[in-house]
């Protein structure tokens, strides 16, 4: 099933698993390009340190409290670096959330945060 029939959804539930196995999940803002699913968080949020350990992750549409109300979908993620990918991606969330990005772009701006900011990219097969 690809990736783009979540594109109507508001928010996904990432699951993204500790060093023992543990599942730790978080509901998240994300965008589909190119049928990946591609989400921005900060660079020093538990997430990023449970991908670096390990890219397995799974996800589920949820509401913003993170309640899931479809199946659960194995994938793997990887931290993007590519600058050309990240702007697409970035322009599709803008598309995506609009005013509430714009919004979130310039309190990271304001606050520093932006510079430390991380973009995933999860596959789903």
């Amino acid at each position: 099933m690809p990736a783009g029939d979540l594109a109507r959804e508001r928010y996904v539930s990432l699951a993204t698993f500790r060093k023992n196995g543990a599942e730790v999940r978080t509901p998240i803002w994300f965008a589909v390009v190119d049928d990946r699913l591609w989400m921005v968080t900060g660079g020093d949020s538990g997430k990023v340190k449970r991908l670096r350990n390990s890219p397995r992750v799974r996800v589920a549409p949820s509401d913003v409290r993170g309640i899931v109300h479809g199946s659960w979908r194995e994938g793997t993620a990887r931290i993007a670096d590519d600058p050309q990918d990240i702007a697409h991606a970035h322009d599709m969330m803008r598309a995506k959330y609009g005013w509430q990005v714009v919004l979130l772009d310039l309190f990271s701006r304001l606050s520093g945060r932006r510079r430390r900011r991380v973009w995933l990219e999860i596959a789903l097969p």
